[in-house]
């Protein structure tokens, strides 16, 4: 059919709806041909699921992206980025259409997989398939507890859904599987989900490996399930999610078949529509078959951008209903709306971290229980602070005290049960940071990181606000042996850009590395914590533990004289570097000792604080750390050494095992010997 009869069609309802959908089709298609680069296949088929979200369904205010009161969309396929960045522009947010005529290019708005902060309305980053779906999770919880928290003579303000758009591929990774199956627990009705069931991946028909009944084994999740047959069917797709949306005790997942690479003559249906630009000639013939003239490309009809626009119109209506209720819910409830606006700020209550505990070398503790002394602390004061164990909380000691537990219908409680789920648990607690006003923690055993480091990369990546509390953090928790024992964890965390690492060396760096944590807004924060008990450090003749804040730091040192050897400890090691000074000064060296619990804080300080804790004319250093050697070797210099593991652990009594491994104080004194008498050697 001509364009010029699509339009005349246009008078009516339902050729302005498909005139509208193919506008995303098209643009969808333009870019990904432009770019050379990108999956027009998705963004086809689904097309119509993201016009009735945007223009029917979801509540949001494209004039203001982070208004509270809106519906969150996730795109967990985020391979179909283009699905996004066409509805967003057509909608009207704040994304030029120049923006998506630059899809995929170096600093354009429009990258190939969704990015938090980049494109406005994109509420979350996605692409690694299966974390959308589980952060959209993480959302639902956020929302829910915050309801819990404000929600008065049933105001509905604080009432929204998460919308989202999942993939075969989505369904098929773990991470769905663990996440949908905490949110069928929780009862989460505030979820709403539709499974883009197109039937094709990469390497052809899902058919391949891939034959399980979704619905039945949602349903077995404890979750509402629908099927629409045709992805095209307007009024079947609408009344199905209206019923998701009146479903106010489960999630729902709604499976829709679609066709990848629809109205393409050659590539709908098959695996060239993934990942591949249409070709020339075949975004010629798609857009035949639309209906749509060949050139120029990126065209919209003026008709279907004016109804795809009205969005503007009715967001702005809705949020501002949503304001005139918060206003006469703030005249009535003033101190519970003072503390929403304060929690959506970011901002910590006042004297937040006055109760902190400070420590005497009589307390013989792990960091993980002067952690959670610290931890305690806090959460009396910072109401913000939610979280959880992937089921250690008998390890890990981060239950928050008459905190109560967050499960179905009892939405106020603070302590997130995640059962044993640590990736979906990490992606989760994205959610909660995104959706605003909560910092969330979660805690399991370091070595169980590996599980959950693609969720703790996004989080990485979108620079949020989440705190991790892992335990067990060396070859020091014994007898569960090489399996549990973390040897690699920490140098690989360390690589991770933006995450910091905190391991603190006693209870009082413990205390701090919690202040540290909640007051660091830069990413997220690891803290790595020992199961052992250790010494707390005498700082009496020692520098104080708030020297933390700067990341690694003079401890104590040989007065009056140029340090000979620096010791450079961390966590539970740093006892062994202490116990080595007074050994060494009674061979007649002078020794500095470092502490740094964090590689990241002190790589972000001046290069004058930097040499002053690590002078370029002390040129022999020792590290200490019963892990991995090589994030140490920029510290300890081409002359320096390294004391730590280079093998799996063992299984045994930790004090038989930390022996067998070299980590002494008598093996820290000969190996710096070794470096000393090399010089003398040398010179």
């Amino acid at each position: 059919m001509a364009l010029a009869s699509k339009i005349q069609q246009a008078s009516s309802q339902a050729g302005l709806d498909q005139l509208c959908i193919n506008s995303i089709r098209v643009l969808a298609i333009d870019a990904v041909q432009k770019a050379n680069s990108g999956h027009p296949g998705m963004p086809m088929g689904t097309a119509p699921i993201a016009y009735l979200l945007y223009t029917r369904f979801m509540r949001h205010n494209p004039a203001n992206p982070a208004w509270y009161g809106r519906d969150r969309f996730v795109l967990s396929a985020g391979h179909g980025s283009m699905l996004l960045y066409a509805t967003l522009y057509l909608t009207g947010y704040d994304l030029p259409l120049d923006e998506i005529k630059r899809f995929r290019q170096l600093g354009s708005k429009t990258p190939g997989h969704p990015e938090h902060n980049c494109a406005p309305g994109v509420e979350t980053t996605t692409g690694p398939l299966g974390q959308g779906f589980a952060t959209g999770v993480g959302m639902a919880i956020g929302a829910k507890h915050m309801a819990a928290m404000f929600e008065r003579d049933g105001s509905g303000l604080f009432d929204h859904r998460i919308f989202a758009i999942a993939s075969d591929g989505d369904m098929m990774e773990g991470i769905s599987s663990e996440a949908a199956s905490l949110a069928g627990h929780l009862r989460l009705g505030n979820i709403v989900y539709l499974y883009d069931d197109n039937h094709i991946t990469i390497d052809g028909n899902t058919a391949i490996s891939f034959s399980e009944d979704v619905c039945r084994r949602f349903e077995a999740y404890g979750w509402h399930t629908q099927s629409v047959e045709d992805g095209n069917d307007l009024d079947a797709l609408s009344a199905a999610i209206e019923r998701a949306c009146a479903e106010q005790q489960r999630p729902s997942l709604i499976r829709v078949r679609t066709h990848i690479g629809y109205g393409s003559p050659h590539r709908q249906d098959s695996a060239e529509a993934h990942g591949k630009a249409l070709g020339a000639e075949e975004v010629k013939l798609t857009k035949k078959n639309y209906g749509w003239p060949p050139e120029p490309e990126f065209y919209v009809p003026d008709e279907a951008l004016n109804e795809m626009r009205k969005c503007r119109e009715r967001g702005a209506r809705l949020e501002a209903e949503w304001n005139r209720k918060f206003d006469a819910y703030a005249a009535k409830y003033s101190s519970q709306a003072a503390q929403f606006k304060a929690m959506l700020a970011g901002e910590l209550p006042p004297g937040w971290d006055a109760e902190l505990p400070l420590f005497t070398p009589k307390d013989n503790l792990a960091t993980r229980e002067s952690a959670s002394k610290a931890e305690a602390a806090i959460a009396r004061r910072v109401p913000a602070l939610i979280g959880g164990a992937a089921d250690l909380n008998e390890s890990t000691f981060t239950d928050i005290k008459d905190g109560g537990s967050f499960e179905a219908n009892s939405f106020d409680g603070r302590n997130l049960h995640f059962g044993i789920r640590e990736h979906a648990m990490c992606a989760a607690l994205n959610g909660i940071a995104l959706h605003g006003g909560l910092v969330p923690l979660g805690s399991t055993f370091l070595v169980f990181s590996d599980y959950a480091r693609g969720a703790i990369r996004l989080a990485a990546l979108m620079g949020l606000h989440v705190i991790y509390v892992f335990t067990h953090d060396s070859i020091g928790l014994g007898e569960d042996g090489p399996t549990h024992q973390p040897v690699e964890h920490l140098t690989a965390l360390r690589a991770m850009p933006n995450l910091t690492v905190i391991r603190p060396g006693d209870a009082n760096e413990a205390a701090q590395a919690w202040r540290l944590a909640m007051s660091h807004r830069q990413g997220p924060v690891l803290l790595a914590l020992s199961r052992q008990k250790i010494p707390t450090l005498d700082r009496a003749q020692m520098a104080p533990a708030s020297m933390l804040s700067r990341g690694g730091y003079v401890l104590t040192e040989t007065a009056g004289r140029q340090p000979d050897i620096i010791l450079i400890g961390t966590g539970s090691e740093l006892h062994l570097a202490v116990g080595a000074k007074p050994l060494l000064e009674q061979r007649g060296h002078a020794v500095r000792v470092v502490s740094m619990p964090s590689c990241e804080i002190f790589e972000q300080q001046d290069a004058a604080y930097r040499e002053s804790v690590l002078p370029a004319d002390v040129d022999l250093r020792l590290a200490i750390e019963a892990g991995s050697p090589m994030s140490w070797y920029r510290w300890v210099g081409a002359r320096g050494d390294v004391l730590g593991m280079t093998t799996f652990g063992a299984s045994g009594p930790y004090t038989e095992v930390l022996k067998h491994f070299g980590f002494t104080v008598d093996n820290v004194v000969e190996r710096a010997e070794r470096l000393l008498r090399g010089r003398s050697h040398r010179s």
